[in-house]
């Protein structure tokens, strides 16, 4: 990665201050009053359209003509995606149409001159009599989402308050801040984007950063009809600010030359690739989306920011109707499935969802955030043939003969290795969600000879309870996980098989009937099995470190408490209070009574879990917890990878050939076999993203254990911004293996006695062949007569001091442990 690209992602998290520096950003608690007062103009309306994290209220500004009919032009906009073709003649035949802007500030919320520049907006476009703003309202509907992330506003973080970037959610959708922005563009469908960041300063003659981006584009939106708007549109804000660099306090903005624009200005590290940002999310719904980061935090950085929007509001009156033609002509390319921009079979016809109903969490996930997208999502009412396969009645299906066939295909392709495509990423390069939340999408490349209907409600849950007890529980979901922390936390036994699945020994009834109702899970009546462990709720404990945010997340979707710790906490030998302790980030004391410290903490059984490159290395080089030696990929390297999963008690549910995750990736070597839990594949294991010389990690181990089995290092990242939830169980199972008790079956009591004799602990032969036969009457009787006989034996044989205090104590819990089984 070259320098400049380096310097700029670290300004990125820096609120830079220019000699402008007695700027102070609008409180958070000051920006109601200033709407209330605002809203006196008959221009504007606001409401508040969702809460934060921590439950502060969301605002969304609307400005236009009072003689707009605002519902009027979202009608409009709504034809547009069904009838673009007709909507093309009405716009030619009414060109006093008015076309909605998006305005969103402080998505980021230490970068504060973004808000305080919509607020200078709004008092401007609410008030303002001059010839300009009113040229831009006879053309506009202003919409503003005022401060997107309010939370790290007050807290002067980058990120919300669950420590998430929000400008990295808009795929995943997991933070209520980022719903708001999927709602208000699928509801507003507007023309133009403008997300308003800072900081970035290019160099003294360029402050500050406009896209359109670098290469590499993503594939699936238009980017031909963007780019014809997206980069005119750049050099009107850039000219806007050079033409007004005057009216600037500070030398930094008096001598603009211009502005950094990473398309003209860049040859890669700034891509368009993920839709995971808002501008680029936007794309993929046929808006025209610009990023715009002014060049530091101060009063001339608001200004800086006011004048880049002016710019773009001044270019898209001007180009109105011709931007709005081309904006239909990618819906109609969408609609009527033409491939301009795109080779022929590019986009499948179709993508089919079958929805399996022992494991449907997944895929009425999926179908649902497919909905929130704003996407068209259709079921069969008949069973259905393609040429290769069938498909039952109530397959979901998602044709692509639609507008937003580029977000449609997006959300749902495989992707694809890109790693020759640059020299480097700005950020993730695969997200492959039926993958990596674990549901079914084929792509069809046929038509889909079916009757349809649209899904126009969220899915139902479709949970079964299948005869009457005991029940298996299938380890095959996030959900049901969940179901099964919840049983424990309510004193109820589960048992986990050797298989991972779980086992409840419970008999139908109206509560639990209630609960598999309101869920998707399928419970089926079986044989409790004797040769699985039971689970019990652990203590889980996490590192405070801003990677964790993601693993945290996923933890709790799970049903787990978890408590996050510090390194300090260690040095005070806190450690013993938890089951289980995570590690998802580099956060580590490098003193030696740190690392005693958790040597003490292995050793007395505790469960030492790394995650992801940061942890991993800290837990082999610096805590010494492995002998295996590390081996890194290249910075942001990320994508979808297919592994091969050993049969272990942390693999439970995977397949022996299987996915993974990645991200800044991390290998070992000098492994022994039986450390090993997977491995990258040995051919092709790459499968979708950016990572240049993969090929050294071919067939390597990627998930091992330490030098104890209670220590588990893990190289993948399965918690990864909330994102994988098909890989979470890989942390479920680790978890449940540190917290887990076995049964006490026959086989199990005849291998304590085989142990108690090798140390010596029982004293007599005749009394090693009297447990011994007693045990294999058990084993081959299988009844509790033969399990009564066994305890008895037990007990003679202490009352003669036969064996060692340690070994009554075994065999006895042995003992009363196959009664009570057998009493069940």
């Amino acid at each position: 990665m070259r320098p400049l690209l380096i310097a700029l992602i670290f300004l990125l998290f820096l609120p830079i201050v220019s000699e402008a520096n007695a700027y102070e950003p609008i409180p958070y608690e000051e920006i109601l009053p200033m709407l209330e007062e605002y809203n006196e103009s008959e221009r504007m309306e606001f409401d508040v359209i969702g809460q934060s994290v921590q439950g502060r209220d969301l605002y969304e500004v609307v400005i236009s003509n009072p003689d707009v009919d605002v519902d009027e032009v979202k009608e409009i906009r709504e034809k547009m995606l069904v009838e673009p073709t007709a909507s093309l003649q009405m716009i030619k035949d009414r060109t006093d149409f008015h076309v909605p802007i998006l305005i969103i500030g402080g998505i980021h919320g230490n970068e504060f001159p973004g808000t305080d520049a919509v607020l200078e907006l709004i008092e401007r476009f609410a008030f303002a009599e001059d010839e300009e703003t009113m040229a831009i309202l006879d053309e506009h509907v202003l919409v503003f989402n005022v401060v997107n992330n309010p939370d790290g506003r007050e807290l002067g973080t980058r990120q919300n308050a669950n420590g998430f970037d929000l400008n990295r959610d808009h795929v995943t959708l997991s933070q209520p801040e980022t719903m708001v922005n999927i709602d208000m563009i699928r509801d507003w469908n507007p023309m133009v984007l403008l997300d308003l960041h800072g900081f970035v300063v290019y160099d003294d003659d360029n402050p500050g950063l406009i896209e359109p981006t670098t290469h590499p584009h993503n594939p699936n939106y238009e980017h031909d009809l963007y780019l014809k708007w997206a980069m005119p549109n750049a050099e009107a804000m850039e000219e806007e600010l050079v033409t007004n660099r005057d009216q600037y306090e500070t030398d930094r903005y008096r001598n603009m030359q211009g502005t950094f624009i990473p398309y003209r200005d860049m040859e890669d590290g700034w891509d368009d690739y993920p839709p995971i940002f808002t501008p680029m999310y936007a794309n993929h719904h046929g808006v025209y989306g610009h990023t715009l980061e002014t060049p530091d935090n101060s009063l001339d950085g608001v200004r800086w920011m006011v004048d880049a929007v002016m710019g773009s509001l001044k270019f898209s009156s001007e180009n109105k109707l011709e931007m709005t033609k081309d904006q239909l002509e990618i819906f109609k390319r969408g609609v009527e499935f033409e491939h301009v921009d795109h080779p022929e079979g590019y986009f499948p016809n179709a993508y089919v969802l079958p929805l399996d109903k022992q494991n449907a969490s997944a895929t009425i996930k999926g179908v649902n955030e497919l909905l929130r997208h704003g996407l068209i999502v259709e079921k069969t009412t008949e069973t259905f043939e393609t040429s290769d396969q069938s498909y039952e009645e109530g397959t979901y299906v998602v044709r692509l003969d639609q507008a937003k066939r580029s977000l449609a295909n997006v959300l749902l392709w495989d992707g694809e290795d890109i790693s020759d495509q640059a020299n480097a990423m700005y950020d993730v390069s695969a997200w492959n969600i039926p993958e990596l939340w674990g549901f079914e999408a084929t792509p069809l490349y046929e038509e889909v000879d079916a009757t349809l209907e649209p899904i126009m409600e969220p899915l139902e849950n479709v949970g079964q309870l299948i005869g009457d007890g005991p029940y298996v529980l299938q380890n095959n979901s996030v959900e049901s996980i969940q179901f099964v922390n919840e049983l424990i936390n309510e004193g109820i036994e589960v048992i986990r098989g050797e298989e991972g699945h779980f086992h409840i020994d419970a008999t139908r009834n109206e509560q639990l009937e209630s609960v598999v109702a309101d869920s998707n899970l399928y419970l089926e009546t079986t044989k409790i099995p004797r040769d699985g462990s039971m689970i019990h709720s652990p203590k889980v404990a996490i590192f405070n470190d801003r990677s964790n945010h993601g693993t945290r997340a996923a933890l709790n979707k799970m049903g787990y408490q978890v408590t996050e710790i510090s390194t300090n906490d260690v040095l005070e030998h806190k450690l013993e209070d938890f089951d289980i302790v995570i590690a998802n980030g580099g956060q580590v004391d490098e003193s030696e009574e740190y690392k005693e410290r958790v040597h003490e903490y292995v050793d007395a059984g505790g469960h030492y879990f790394a995650i992801g490159q940061s942890a991993s290395s800290v837990a082999v080089n610096q805590l010494e917890l492995s002998d295996a030696t590390t081996h890194t990929g290249p910075r942001n390297s990320n994508g979808v990878v297919h592994v091969d999963y050993s049969s272990s008690s942390v693999t439970s549910g995977y397949d022996e050939q299987d996915l993974g995750f990645v991200y800044n990736p991390i290998w070992f070597s000098d492994v022994s076999d039986e450390e090993v839990v997977a491995r990258f594949a040995d051919n092709d294991f790459f499968k979708a993203g950016f990572w240049q010389n993969s090929a050294e990690a071919s067939g390597q181990p990627v998930v091992i254990e330490g030098e104890q089995p209670n220590v588990t290092i893990m190289g993948l990242e399965p918690g990864f911004r909330d994102h994988p939830e098909y890989l979470y169980r890989l942390m479920s199972n680790v978890i449940f293996t540190s917290s887990e008790l076995e049964l006490v079956t026959p086989e199990r009591a005849l291998k304590t006695i085989e142990n108690l004799v090798d140390e010596e602990q029982i004293y007599y032969a005749s009394t090693i062949d009297r447990l011994t036969v007693a045990i294999e009457r058990v084993i081959e009787e299988d009844s509790y007569e033969a399990a009564r006989n066994y305890w008895e034996v037990v007990i003679w044989q202490w009352n003669l001091n036969s064996f060692s205090r340690d070994a009554y104590t075994q065999l006895r819990s042995d003992a009363e442990g196959l009664l009570a089984y057998y009493e069940s």
